[in-house]
C-alpha cells in the first residue's frame, strides 16, 4: 500500500514547460484506491491518498474522524493556529461560517457582477489596445483576480504586485521564502485590523473586528484567522483556474470556437473546466485508529483528498481524461465537500464565467505563442506561468514563407 507518488515531486509535478499535471495525476487510477506516499506533502511528510471520489467524499463529511484542523499557515511560522473557517471542525466551524455566509451568498455575488465585469472589460481593452499578444496570468488573471479580493478588504491595487508576490512565495517558494511571506502577510492583516478598529470602513475586515460570535467579540486571533485566510484565497486560486482555462481554449481551437458561437454554454463549460483543471489538495488528520478500505490509518496520520484526483476518478465519470464542455451533471469536488465547501465557491464560479466571457466577446480567436511554452506545476495549489497568448493574424507573410521553405 506504498508508493512512490508526490503532489510537488512525481514526473509533472515540477515545473515543466508544456506540461499537463492534471493528467499526470491520473496514473493513480491505475492502482488501489487508497496508499501511502511517503512524501506528498510541502514539507515531505507522508499522506493517506484517497484515489476514489465516493471515498473523498466519505472523508471530507466525517469531521469527527478526519479533522481539517492543521495549521497549513501557522506552521510555516512553527505556529498552530487555524484558518477560520477552514481550519475548525463542528461546532466551532458551524459558528464561524454562519458569521461569514452573508458577505459570499449568491446574492451578494450578484450584487457585486457589475464591479467584477467592469474590471474585467478594463483589462481586457488595456490588453487589446496595446498589441496582439499577452502574459495573461500577469495582464489578466491575477490582476482580475485578486482585485475582487482587495475589494472585499476595502484596498486598492496600488500593491497588487507585491501582495501576489507573497502569494506565490508562500505557495510555491522554498522554507526561507514560505517564511517570510507568511510573516509578512501576518503583519499586514494584524496592521489592516488595528487600523479598522480604530477607522471602519465599508468593507469585510471592518466587519470582522466589529463581529460577535456567542455574545462576545472576537479575539485578535480569530480576526487573524479569517483575514488570513481571505488573504490567500484570493491570492492564486482563482487566477490559476482562469490560466488553466484560456491555455486548454488556446490549444483547441474547435472549443473555442464553439463557445464564441454559444456563449450561453460557458457557464456550463466552466463547470468541466473546473472538474478538468482544479487546483487544491486537500489534507484532514485522522482523530483516530480506524480502518479505512483496508487502509490501517492511525490518528496523527494525513490523508490528502486531492481535487485533481477525483475529479478524474473513472468510476465517477465517463471518459474522466477527456474535457467535454458539453458535460451534464457535473458532480467534480473542485471546491470540496460537505461542511467545509469551499466558502467562496459562488464567487469563484462568477469571476472564472465573467472572466471567460468577457475574454471570447473581445479577443479574437487566440492561440500560444510560437517560441513560448506555459510553464505549470503541481504542489498543494496547483499553477500555470509564462502562458502567453496571441491572436494576430496567423497566415505568415511571404518573408516569413520563403524562410520556412
Amino acid at each position: 500500500m506504498v508508493r512512490d507518488f508526490s503532489l510537488f515531486t512525481s514526473p509533472g509535478m515540477r515545473p515543466t514547460a508544456n506540461g499537463d499535471p492534471h493528467a499526470a495525476v491520473a496514473c493513480v487510477h491505475g492502482g488501489p484506491p487508497i496508499f501511502y506516499a511517503p512524501h506528498n506533502t510541502r514539507d515531505g511528510r507522508g499522506t493517506w491518498v484517497i484515489t476514489r471520489a465516493r471515498d473523498q467524499r466519505r472523508v471530507l463529511q466525517d469531521t469527527e474522524t478526519f479533522s481539517s484542523h492543521r495549521s497549513i499557515f501557522a506552521s510555516a511560522l512553527g505556529e498552530n493556529w487555524p484558518m477560520i473557517p477552514l481550519e475548525l471542525d463542528p461546532p466551532a466551524h458551524g459558528i464561524f461560517r454562519s458569521l461569514l455566509n452573508p458577505f459570499f451568498s449568491p446574492q451578494r455575488v450578484t450584487a457585486l457582477e457589475p464591479a467584477v465585469r467592469e474590471r474585467a472589460i478594463a483589462l481586457i481593452d488595456r490588453i487589446v489596445a496595446s498589441g496582439t499578444s499577452c502574459d495573461v496570468m500577469r495582464d489578466f488573471a491575477f490582476p482580475f483576480a485578486v482585485n475582487i479580493f482587495l475589494r472585499f478588504l476595502g484596498l486598492t491595487d496600488h500593491r497588487l504586485e507585491t501582495f501576489v508576490g507573497w502569494g506565490k512565495d508562500l505557495l510555491h517558494g522554498n522554507a526561507v521564502q514560505r517564511l517570510t511571506a507568511a510573516q509578512r502577510i501576518v503583519d499586514f492583516i494584524d496592521e489592516l485590523a488595528a487600523l479598522r478598529r480604530k477607522r471602519p470602513a465599508d468593507d469585510f475586515m471592518s466587519f470582522v473586528v466589529q463581529a460577535h460570535v456567542e455574545g462576545r467579540p472576537l479575539t485578535d486571533g480569530e480576526v487573524r484567522g479569517i483575514g488570513v485566510l481571505l488573504f490567500v484565497a484570493g491570492l492564486d486560486t482563482v487566477a490559476a483556474a482562469i490560466g488553466f482555462d484560456l491555455a486548454y481554449l488556446a490549444r483547441n481551437p474547435k472549443d473555442q470556437e464553439w463557445l464564441r458561437s454559444k456563449p450561453n454554454r460557458i457557464v456550463l463549460a466552466a463547470e468541466e473546466l473546473l472538474r478538468a483543471y482544479p487546483t487544491v489538495q486537500m489534507i484532514r488528520v485522522a482523530t483516530r485508529d480506524i480502518d479505512f478500505e483496508g487502509a490501517p490509518i492511525r490518528k496523527g496520520d494525513y490523508i490528502s483528498c486531492a481535487t485533481m484526483i477525483a475529479n478524474r476518478d473513472p468510476a465517477e465519470f465517463e471518459r474522466p481524461n477527456t474535457v467535454d464542455l458539453a458535460r451534464e451533471e457535473n458532480r467534480h469536488t473542485t471546491f470540496a465537500h460537505g461542511p467545509h465547501r469551499c466558502l467562496g465557491s459562488h464567487l469563484a464560479r462568477r469571476e472564472i464565467v465573467i472572466g471567460l466571457e468577457e475574454w471570447l466577446a473581445r479577443i479574437p480567436a487566440f492561440r500560444i505563442k510560437g517560441g513560448t511554452a506555459p510553464i505549470t506545476h503541481g504542489g498543494h495549489v496547483f499553477g500555470i506561468e509564462n502562458l502567453i497568448l496571441d491572436w494576430s493574424s496567423p497566415t505568415p507573410s511571404r518573408a516569413e514563407g520563403q524562410m520556412r521553405s
